[in-house]
């Protein structure tokens, strides 16, 4: 592996989401990752479509991860996790709060073996406290910070029930929370050689990343005035040719509204009285919005009313499709699409890395393991030979996918298999 975190070592214990991808993340950044399930594996190797317990979903957060597969549940297996992670820089976890420690894999035994681990737990609620037990997923902890009601409340006018985002949300902020905390660690046992342990709430994070939070939280009413600009004060039109787009830019706010006006060469509507202040303009959203809509359509193309757009400084985004964006020239320029084998004849297009560093190469995006296809190669490295390796999979320790001991997939050198080297 290449890039600022080579060298580095993570053991991922975690699963689906929140955990997969801060580990993935770690690894773009060129940590080596070695990701271990139980016998029933993670449940995301099953989303649709999946082959062979290969879906896209698992592919997207753990292409390139090395793959061991533990029974924790059989006598000998817990040895095995405790070698494995005294060589570990960084172990990251996202089950319920106190389920490792009842495998005898939390911070506290694993530090004393190895005072410079970094340990990342990702729950819904924290370690501690009244809520520490419970269940967490996306859209309920959505729910209970505020996530869904913000919908709800913003758009209102347009939905009659409430309804959670398609995305999951509190999953991805919580894991790039995780990392932003892991190399901070890291930074930190710089100097101390010391490691620590790493608590991260989702609940806590929806929070942390709500830019808009303080309109909540205040006692204060903001009255008709946007407090702050936000997407909810964004707009939606139709182009000349029949685009659909969004405008960054409020109608209604005062240091915004002249923006438009500059824009459409109408100053002359701040003097009518519809329009005259941010309480008038809300109260006559859809008069306003029809003047403008009806200034747009007047221009040739979108590239022309882009650049008058551009000359009042508000931003335009076009409504795409991720395919529409992947097949735009930018895509191209920054590499936004890595194609990854599938390990069935086919590819995956996964998304690219977010970031460009000056002074560092990234490896490419290595392909996704089967369950247990490295159980022999990592152990072999822990110093455990082949034989005791045939005794422990006997035995049930090591579990492996019947295509991770196919002779192609076990004996191809990583340039051949398309895993990264």
């Amino acid at each position: 592996m290449t890039g600022p975190l080579s060298g580095i070592r993570v053991v991922d214990f975690s699963r689906v989401l929140a955990g997969p991808l801060c580990a993935r993340t770690l690894q773009d950044l060129g940590a080596e990752v070695i990701k271990v399930e139980p016998p029933s594996p993670d449940v995301s190797r099953f989303a649709f479509p999946s082959t062979d317990g290969m879906s896209g979903y698992y592919a997207q957060q753990n292409a390139g991860k090395r793959n061991v597969s533990i029974n924790l549940n059989v006598p000998g297996a817990y040895d095995l996790a405790l070698k494995l992670c005294d060589t570990a820089d960084i172990v990251v976890e996202n089950f319920r709060a106190g389920t490792l420690g009842f495998f005898g894999l939390d911070y506290e035994t694993l530090s004393k073996r190895n005072p410079r681990l970094i340990y990342a737990s990702i729950t819904g609620y924290g370690q501690g406290g009244p809520w520490r037990s419970r269940m967490a997923y996306a859209p309920t902890v959505q729910a209970e910070a505020g996530f869904t009601e913000n919908s709800v409340r913003h758009y209102g006018e347009a939905l009659t029930e409430p309804r959670t985002d398609s995305l999951s949300h509190a999953d991805v902020y919580a894991g790039l929370q995780a990392v932003i905390a892991i190399l901070a660690a890291l930074n930190s046992r710089q100097t101390s050689s010391k490691g620590q342990y790493i608590d991260v709430a989702m609940a806590a994070t929806l929070l942390a990343v709500n830019e808009r939070a303080h309109v909540d939280l205040s006692d204060d009413d903001i009255g008709a005035e946007p407090a702050v600009l936000g997407a909810t004060d964004c707009s939606f039109f139709t182009g000349p040719q029949g685009e659909h787009f969004t405008v960054a830019t409020s109608i209604i706010g005062s240091r915004t509204f002249p923006s438009w006006l500059r824009a459409m060469r109408r100053v002359d509507l701040m003097e009518d009285p519809r329009f005259s202040s941010a309480a008038a303009r809300r109260l006559n959203f859809g008069v306003l919005h029809q003047i403008i809509q009806s200034w747009m359509l007047t221009f040739p193309d979108m590239a022309t009313l882009d650049a008058q757009f551009d000359e009042a400084k508000i931003a335009m985004g076009e409504i795409r499709s991720i395919k529409d964006l992947t097949k735009s020239e930018w895509s191209d320029y920054w590499g936004a699409v890595q194609h990854v084998p599938d390990r069935s004849g086919g590819e995956y297009r996964l998304p690219g890395r977010p970031w460009h560093f000056s002074g560092e190469e990234l490896t490419p995006i290595g392909t996704p393991a089967f369950q247990g296809e490295h159980n022999r190669a990592v152990f072999s490295e822990l110093g455990i030979g082949q034989s005791e390796l045939d005794r422990l999979t006997e035995a049930g320790v090591l579990v492996a996918h019947r295509r991770a001991l196919e002779p192609d997939v076990v004996t191809k050198p990583p340039e051949e298999s398309g895993q990264a080297a």
